[in-house]
């Protein structure tokens, strides 16, 4: 195929690696305790599951509050799909939170699974309200979720 000025023609093994580029990476296995250190200044996410239209992960606002997540999500068309209809079941999802420094190839990923309970009492809801997690629209209403984690996985890229 040859190559044209879209970009998307065969990749050729001369291209520079950028900056940051020649320096020796490793990769470092985190502890559940090092990957909820990471994550307790809150951030953006994605939060990943099986909606009716499959594999989903939508961007949310998380805090860590007693050893859980406590998601803002941002679209409520998706909440049916993250309910199971049974009281007192939750469906299980993962939280996936990051931070790369692109140019110096550096940066963590964290991977959290667990239930998502939603809050949907006002008694559930009210550590959270004005805590950073409502939605950045005013038409959308503020919905939060708690994931309790089952399991914790996380990486960190760094320079050797």
């Amino acid at each position: 195929m040859p190559d044209d000025d879209t970009g998307l023609g065969p990749a050729s093994g001369s291209a520079s690696p950028g900056p940051g580029g020649g320096t020796r990476r490793v990769l470092e296995r985190l502890d559940e305790a090092g990957c909820m250190e990471l994550l307790a200044d809150g951030g953006v996410g994605r939060l990943v599951f099986n909606s009716r239209y499959g594999p989903t992960a939508l961007p949310v606002v998380y805090k860590v509050d007693e050893g859980s997540l406590v998601l803002g999500t941002w679209d409520p068309v998706f909440d049916e799909d993250l309910r199971t209809g049974i009281e007192n079941a939750d469906y299980h999802v993962a939280v996936e939170a990051d931070q790369i420094d692109l140019a110096a190839r550096e940066g963590w990923i964290v991977l959290v699974r667990g239930a998502a309970h939603h809050l949907d009492t006002e008694a559930e809801r009210a550590p959270f309200t004005d805590a950073g997690l409502e939605p950045w629209i005013e038409e959308v209403p503020p919905h939060f979720i708690r994931v309790n984690p089952t399991t914790v996985y996380g990486v960190r890229s760094r320079g050797a």
